[in-house]
């Protein structure tokens, strides 16, 4: 978990240990959250000295592994374990047994920590009184979290995960913070948000505003409507434009402006998506409608 200094100007790749060209890095600075950053190693030569950050690291590895030291603990990072450490928390890690080591790692400053606070409802963040876990949903959580933010297609979706995945680990494994407030089970709250995504679904709607418009959290949205719809806001909001989507398809055939027109990024979001929930991609589904016109 590189030493990583709080005013990277831009996304930069590396090789690192220059006497293994296939050791390689590539770090940036998230456009949507100031003070995030992030980064993806892949190491088959490398070892980092005791150091520490001026952030919260969490860190997840994808393919082999690594030994790391905390707290004179000596342990494993593999696939199966997910690591955080505390801001100005030193630890040192090196290959140890693998012969390669792929993971990625985010960095959150305090201004970040801030605005995670503010959207689960939390006046500060939780202390780790343990540096490693192996929660196979967290883990699973911010692997995909981070593949998210690195794609950098959809904030909606990048923050449902990010606030959704450390409200999990703040609660489980969190020491020391404040209690996350839960959602109210409040049907005209929920109804108000709904109304509102099929009013615009066409539009750039951010999750923070969504939730604020009726006086909760992000991270209570999102519990609002795990508990009540059965989906989270990004989820059910990508159901109203693909049925948007299918209203426009039974007439339109250019496959890029239905896409955008409802509100996904590009035609190949919409390809994803639909492909994903019908089994048939929007071309078919075209093709269908006009040979039973």
């Amino acid at each position: 978990m590189a030493g990583i200094g709080e005013n990277w100007p831009s996304r930069v790749s590396s090789g690192v240990a220059r006497s293994d060209p296939r050791n390689s890095t590539e770090y940036w600075w998230d456009r949507h959250l100031t003070g995030l950053s992030l980064m993806r190693a892949d190491f088959t030569t490398h070892e980092y000295p005791p150091h520490i950050h001026e952030a919260l690291v969490v860190a997840v590895t994808e393919n082999g592994g690594s030994v790391v030291k905390s707290r004179g603990q000596v342990e494993e990072a593999t696939p199966s374990t997910l690591f955080v450490f505390n801001p100005a928390e030193p630890h040192a890690g090196w290959m140890g047994w693998s012969a390669r080591w792929q993971y990625r790692s985010m960095y959150l400053t305090q201004a970040a920590l801030g605005q995670l606070a503010a959207g689960l409802g939390i006046e500060r963040v939780p202390y780790f009184t343990h540096n490693i876990f192996a929660d196979r949903d967290l883990i699973e959580a911010f692997m995909a979290m981070h593949c998210a933010i690195e794609e950098g297609r959809d904030v909606f979706h990048e923050r449902e995960l990010l606030v959704g995945s450390f409200g999990r680990l703040f609660r489980r494994h969190g020491s020391g913070g404040s209690r996350i407030p839960p959602a109210p089970v409040d049907r005209q709250l929920l109804a108000r948000v709904k109304d509102r995504m099929h009013a615009d679904y066409a539009s750039e709607l951010r999750l923070e505003d969504l939730a604020a418009e009726v006086g909760l959290t992000t991270f209570q949205l999102i519990g609002l409507f795990k508990r009540t719809v059965g989906l989270t806001p990004h989820a059910y909001l990508t159901q109203v434009r693909l049925n948007m989507a299918c209203r426009r398809l039974r007439h339109e055939p250019v496959l890029a402006d239905v896409a955008t027109d409802v509100g996904f990024y590009d035609q190949s979001a919409l390809n994803k998506h639909f492909k994903r929930c019908y089994g048939i991609t929007p071309t078919q589904f075209a093709r269908a409608a006009a040979a039973a016109a």
